[in-house]
């Protein structure tokens, strides 16, 4: 059970916040900041209020109701004080002055800590009922239906689009393009006449590849990992369980991403296998640790508790370089050993000349509106987690969070599909990276919600810390743009073939 800070709010609700502040601040202006608002005594000018007593009360559900001996701990709660003690070898725990300590202190100041602890039996709360105080001081429930029913109002939209295309529009161009003779299709225009031009591998085709094998690895460990979330294997109180879960999971799940890596890039027609296999087991861990080793270095440099040791480092590498990187091998070798995925259409030997586009189908624009509806799916839920991270509040509606991953695979995949389409129908073939942009441009949104968020509900001040904020903020951008990208592109893989499987072509 996690220690909590219990006080009242407006409209006589009390809050539970984990953790409980160790001083406050008064302003040279006289305004009190942070935990200063309980108490009007704290009023002092360009004062800092140290909380030097916490009365503790523990609530135990005795063991004797169900017939065996023991308690078991069903709330633990306290009370910070500022108490400027008379005697200091004999500590008083009530009464008395606050603690001050003036905000331009120059000698030395001397600080007595002091504690008292209450048990109380209380058999009314039931063992599994133990955490609700806590979770009924969090009223997020409403703002998270609320949002869901926002999801799900886009997804429906979405998905009325594209079965509004598969079922006329597209069922309507088959049957033409079936029907008419050769003479007359090359009048037409639209989708089928780059059917020679939509399967040519794409520039840059090994990092294609590479991304996607990563952003698989990302999809599985994400979905395994909020799976059993979802199921109650990972208490809310450990965050470090579900960070554990999730590195375990992405460092076994290194076959998938070899093999997905492989076979793509051998679809694509490259031959350089050795370098496939190796920035795919290397490049976005690489920059992922490169990242992380740079904020712990920070960390190391202030002298900060939350530095992690270098064991733990060493650690982390032995189980890269020990188990991820061989298995990624492994996945490769299955990979290139498979023959590459065959294509409905054969492709023409020359490019075919791409028509002048409108502004919406040229790249660019079509890449930016892709990424809009994926993240209007999720930001609500994402001010949660980041307030989780950030504010120490505590993220337990994991089965809000596996219902709105689900929505944005459904979202991420239509948008693609829906662009995909039009793009198709201007004529232009470059599909590949397109679609893997076009949903991977949520993270892009993403970030600009993070230095939002940074700005307007952070009060983060100095480099080290700011520096920080957007170290790992970048990690989580990354591993969200491999993620959703792939999403995208296996999305728009199974549209196009599919639909290029129909047409009769000569």
């Amino acid at each position: 059970m996690p220690v909590t800070w219990c006080y009242d709010v407006e409209d006589g609700q009390k809050y539970c916040n984990p953790g409980f502040p160790i001083g406050c601040l008064v302003t040279s202006d006289g305004r009190p900041k942070d935990a200063c608002v309980i108490n009007a005594e704290f009023n002092k000018k360009n004062t800092f209020y140290v909380f030097n007593h916490v009365d503790i009360k523990i609530t135990y559900h005795s063991g004797k109701t169900e017939g065996w001996r023991g308690a078991r701990l069903v709330t633990a709660t306290l009370e910070p004080k500022s108490i400027k003690q008379a005697d200091e070898n004999n500590p008083s725990c009530d009464g008395g002055n606050p603690m001050e300590v003036p905000a331009d202190f120059e000698n030395e100041v001397k600080i007595t800590y002091t504690y008292s602890v209450a048990f109380e039996e209380n058999n009314s709360i039931k063992w599994a009922s133990r955490w609700d105080y806590i979770l009924v001081s969090m009223p997020h429930t409403n703002i998270q239906w609320f949002s869901i029913m926002n999801s799900l109002v886009i997804v429906l939209f979405l998905s009325g689009m594209v079965a509004m295309i598969m079922l006329r529009t597209l069922h309507k161009d088959i049957a033409r393009y079936n029907q008419v003779d050769q003479e007359d299709a090359q009048e037409e225009s639209g989708w089928k006449q780059v059917h020679g031009d939509v399967f040519r591998p794409p520039r840059k085709g090994m990092l294609l590849s590479v991304f996607l094998g990563q952003g698989t690895q990302i999809f599985i460990m994400t979905f395994i990992t909020l799976f059993l979330a979802c199921l109650g294997f990972l208490s809310p109180a450990n965050r470090g369980a579900l960070m554990t879960c999730a590195v375990v999971l992405w460092v076994l799940l290194g076959t998938p991403a070899g093999y997905v890596s492989a076979r793509l890039y051998k679809t694509f027609g490259g031959e350089k296998w050795k370098t496939n296999v190796l920035l795919t087991a290397l490049l976005c861990p690489g920059i992922v640790f490169a990242d992380f080793f740079l904020m712990n270095l920070i960390l190391w440099v202030e002298g900060s508790s939350a530095a992690i040791p270098f064991g733990t480092l060493v650690a982390i590498l032995a189980l890269w370089f020990g188990i991820s990187v061989p298995l990624t091998f492994v996945g490769a070798y299955f990979g290139f050993k498979k023959p590459a995925i065959e294509q409905p259409v054969r492709t023409n030997q020359i490019p075919r000349q791409i028509p002048e586009q409108s502004f919406f189908t040229k790249p660019i624009p079509g890449i930016v509106m892709g990424g809009i509806l994926p993240f209007g799916c999720i930001f609500i839920q994402l001010f949660f987690i980041l307030n989780s991270i950030w504010s120490h509040q505590m993220y337990y509606m994991f089965g809000f969070l596996f219902l709105v991953f689900i929505i944005l695979l459904i979202t991420c995949s239509e948008a693609t599909i829906l662009l995909c389409y039009f793009h198709l129908c201007a004529e232009d073939y470059h599909w590949w990276w397109r679609s893997f942009l076009t949903s991977g441009f949520t993270a892009v949104y993403l970030f600009i919600y993070a230095v939002h968020y940074f700005f307007s509900k952070l009060q983060i001040i100095g480099a080290a810390s700011t520096f920080l904020y957007f170290g790992y903020t970048m990690i989580m951008v990354l591993i969200f743009f491999l993620f959703t990208g792939t999403i995208g592109f296996f999305a728009c893989f199974w549209f196009v073939n599919k639909i290029y499987s129909v047409v009769k072509v000569d």
